[in-house]
């Protein structure tokens, strides 16, 4: 097994949604307003503030509450000091709503959806899966024949599954479902995929190839059973690689893509990638 390792992607916080930031922060200036959504332990939420932040940039985050694990709660506990305003709801239908409000009356803000999960949000994925085919031809791994990624909102499975085609590389990429059935599944990776080619042919006037059958599979039986509800295989898994590398996952998301990509790793002979996607220096302390 190989290790991407995203919680390096940033210079101080780093995990997958960096990349999404890069392009959906872009037109945002100091004193501007940003509204975003996400699980009261959002990563997400916790790296669109920091970055905003940086910006100069107010915060306001809409959160639904949720099973909460321990590092759900630090994550929770550093966002928190990083927004401007934050509303907590009961439910994710009252976080929506919420949301349509606010964009509603607030017309000048910078709406960054749920998860970064848009097209020009993918677009950060599909360069990171372009980024592993230039290290792959530098001979600084094996091409694999699996990356194993976590799998929420949709947008790093879908953007690497285009990246991975645009290259002409016939990789998988394993999505390891965190969150119910509805709101994480193939349809929706292969829906946001084929949005993003589409905004990529509008804005460069370049063919895009379409995702073949086995671009994107879904693995269900990591799911806690709730979203943010750890799983025990995750837990296990998480302590393997921490004593075996020093290397912390959330048990949200990455543990249990972690032990995904460990059964899978035991079940075949070819390469596998796990995509760590989470930076635990957001445990360390207060970002900065």
């Amino acid at each position: 097994m190989w290790i991407k390792r995203d919680d390096l992607s940033g210079a101080s916080l780093g995990g997958n949604k960096v990349r999404a930031l890069e392009f959906l922060l872009g037109s945002v200036r100091r004193g501007d307003t940003v509204l975003t959504i996400g699980g009261e332990g959002s990563t997400h939420v916790l790296a669109t503030a920091y970055y905003a932040a940086r910006l100069g940039a107010d915060v306001h985050a809409i959160r639904w509450r949720h099973e909460m694990n321990a590092m759900a709660h630090t994550v929770a506990a550093r966002a928190r000091e990083l927004c401007g305003v934050v509303t907590t709801t009961r439910t994710f239908v009252g976080a929506m709503v919420r949301v349509g409000w606010q964009r509603a009356t607030e017309r000048r803000t910078h709406w960054i959806p749920m998860g970064g999960s848009s097209p020009l949000g993918t677009l950060g994925h599909v360069n990171a899966a372009l980024e592993l085919t230039r290290q792959i031809a530098d001979g600084l791994l094996p091409q694999p024949r699996h990356v194993v990624v976590p799998l929420g909102t949709g947008g790093t499975a879908a953007g690497l599954a285009l990246g991975f085609a645009i290259a002409g590389l016939p990789i998988t990429v394993v999505a390891a479902r965190i969150g119910p059935r509805i709101g994480a599944n193939r349809t929706r990776v292969l829906r946001l995929a084929r949005a993003t080619a589409a905004f990529i042919r509008r804005a460069s006037g370049q063919s895009v190839p379409d995702l073949g059958p086995d671009a994107v599979r879904v693995v269900h039986d990591v799911y806690g059973g709730a979203y943010g509800r750890a799983l025990p295989a995750g837990d296990d898994a998480a302590r393997l690689l921490e004593v075996w590398r020093g290397i912390a996952l959330d048990a949200t998301y990455s543990a249990k893509a972690f032990a995904a990509a460990m059964a899978l790793t035991r079940s075949t002979e070819v390469p596998v990638l796990f995509w760590l996607t989470f930076d635990g220096r957001a445990l360390r302390g207060p970002a900065e």
